[in-house]
């Protein structure tokens, strides 16, 4: 017996039909839209990159299989919604998932798209295949997966090892697309081919990402826009004019000290304040000297004033966590009375600190004797400013710290290598679930498990919550690990930061989702009322 889930929930349905005609009046095909982009990614590729940089443009140039709703703000396993695939069911033990998959639709080069495309994909993101990427930062989200197979061009099924709840949730992120197997690997990283509402144009470095319309899109009516161009303009500031100015229609990531220039001098405005699904955190490479010494981590992990960083970045608005995303933005992370509880989080930040100088005193270090260390950050502000913060605050426990700016197409390769010492990170999960979370960056072995942390009672905790079907259990299950990756400083989180994207009021049908920023820029729904 198989659970059919062919078509969305009632819920959802109802949501997305309410979402298609409460504008159908008004929505206005045409336009380009014309954007702000924060940095410029070593490639194009979506399989190989990990940075919104590349996410943010080149999401609309693909399809998933299914998808989350995009016009609703919360991810949930509730609003996923059929797309490439028409729907999907469950064997009784829940370790074969059936797709048939859309007929008629067509690659952007006009190639058709088959079931083999997406064993192709699969492939590449499970090392299977003869094609490689060049790196795969997401492949411990499938290290359940046994296979996928076709049953004829349009119907696929994943089977598992054993049963994994968050499996589609896992589909349904943004950094899931499917790729074609006709297109090798490394021809994506510079002009990707996909089925989605944009084609890819040009990508020039360090200056802009175009998007045209793809006509022959098979979803009708979609796009309404004719293109969007993606300025790249890594100076905030630059940005803001940019947008005051009018020459950029939407402003992702306005500060808070910026939202009363955008308030002021274009009051039209409308802006969104959002938490961001990304903690910024404290990385340590566990296996260099003397940063192997736990006491040593311990002593950096208890200096952390946590609500200096949300005062200073975000002028008091933002939230401190775990490694989910607290609620009530993020469905997962513990509640903020546990949290309190736990080492580094209580409100005494100076009896903290007092701990940490007898700590790092016992080590040999004083203010006559104080340890010099690089902090390594990605040089964009969203990395770099809070690095300012941290290494004047590890100042308080005898450490002199000094900035490294990394550029973004050096600074993950770099964290994979481990090719630093200490550093500032910006941990965004890819979606809202534990397993993506967890397996990616704290199981042992994990290609974005920066620091080194590795715990066999840890990684046995994420297999357990994985497989655990019960929402309320798997919770407690998750909340467990979190307590444990804190109390072994396995990358002390500082902050969750809140983001504002403003936009002119002509700009219709831009959503901002709370718990992701990853999975919410397919834009085939936004459209220009001007």
């Amino acid at each position: 017996m198989r659970r059919d889930r062919r078509r969305p929930s009632a819920a959802a349905a109802l949501l997305a039909a309410l979402a298609a005609v409460a504008p159908a009046v008004a929505q206005k095909p045409g336009g380009v839209l014309h954007a702000g982009h924060f940095d410029s990614p070593a490639s194009m590729s979506m399989l190989e990159e990990s940075t919104l940089a590349v996410n943010r443009p080149m999401m609309g140039v693909f399809n998933n299989l299914v998808i989350f709703d995009q016009q609703v703000t919360q991810n949930s396993p509730q609003l996923i919604v059929p797309d490439l695939a028409t729907g999907w069911s469950w064997n009784e033990e829940g370790t074969e998932l059936t797709m048939p998959l859309r007929h008629g639709v067509k690659w952007h080069d006009g190639w058709p798209f088959t079931a083999k495309d997406v064993e192709c994909t699969w492939d590449l993101l499970t090392g299977r295949g003869n094609d490689k990427l060049r790196i795969n930062p997401r492949k411990s989200w499938y290290d359940n997966l046994d296979a996928v197979t076709a049953s004829g061009d349009f119907e696929v099924t994943f089977r598992l090892k054993r049963p994994q709840p968050s499996f589609l949730t896992l589909l349904a992120s943004g950094w899931s697309p499917v790729y074609p197997c006709h297109v090798p690997a490394r021809d994506m990283r510079n002009h990707p081919i996909g089925t989605g509402p944009f084609k890819f144009v040009e990508f020039k470095p360090n200056q802009s990402i175009t998007l045209a319309r793809n006509p022959g899109y098979w979803k009708p009516g979609r796009p309404y826009l004719d293109g969007i161009e993606w300025e790249i303009v890594k100076d905030t500031s630059t940005r803001l004019l940019s947008f005051i100015a009018g020459r950029a229609d939407v402003y992702f990531g306005v500060t808070f000290p910026q939202l009363q220039d955008v308030k002021r001098q274009v009051p039209e405005a409308v802006c969104d304040n959002f938490l961001v699904n990304g903690s910024r955190n404290l990385i340590v490479n566990r296996n260099a000297p003397p940063f192997d010494n736990p006491d040593l981590r311990r002593a950096m992990s208890l200096t952390l004033d946590r609500q200096a960083f949300i005062d200073i970045m975000g002028q008091g608005q933002g939230a401190m966590g775990g490694p989910m995303e607290p609620p009530p933005d993020g469905l997962w992370g513990m509640p903020a009375e546990m949290l309190k509880t736990l080492p580094g989080y209580g409100p005494d930040v100076a009896l903290r600190r007092a701990e940490a100088r007898q700590i790092m005193e016992k080590l040999g270090y004083d203010p006559g004797k104080r340890l010099a260390v690089t902090v390594a950050a990605r040089n964009v502000p969203p990395w770099r400013d809070p690095a300012l913060i941290l290494i004047d605050q590890l100042k308080e426990v005898y450490i002199d710290g000094e900035l490294e700016a990394v550029d973004t197409t050096q600074w993950y390769p770099r964290l994979m290598r481990k090719d630093f010492k200490v550093g500032l990170n910006v941990t965004e999960s890819e979606v809202d679930d534990p397993d993506a979370q967890f397996y990616e960056n704290y199981k042992c072995g994990g290609l974005r498990n920066y620091t080194g942390y590795c715990d066999k009672s840890v990684d046995e905790l994420i297999e357990g919550q994985s497989r655990e079907p019960n929402i309320d259990k798997r919770r407690q299950l998750v909340w467990k690990i979190e307590k444990q990756l804190i109390e072994e400083d396995a990358r002390p989180d500082i902050l969750y930061v809140r983001g504002i994207t403003c936009r002119r009021p002509y700009v219709k049908g831009l959503i901002s989702m709370v718990n992701s920023i990853y999975n919410g820029s397919r834009f085939e729904d936004l459209w220009l009322a001007n």
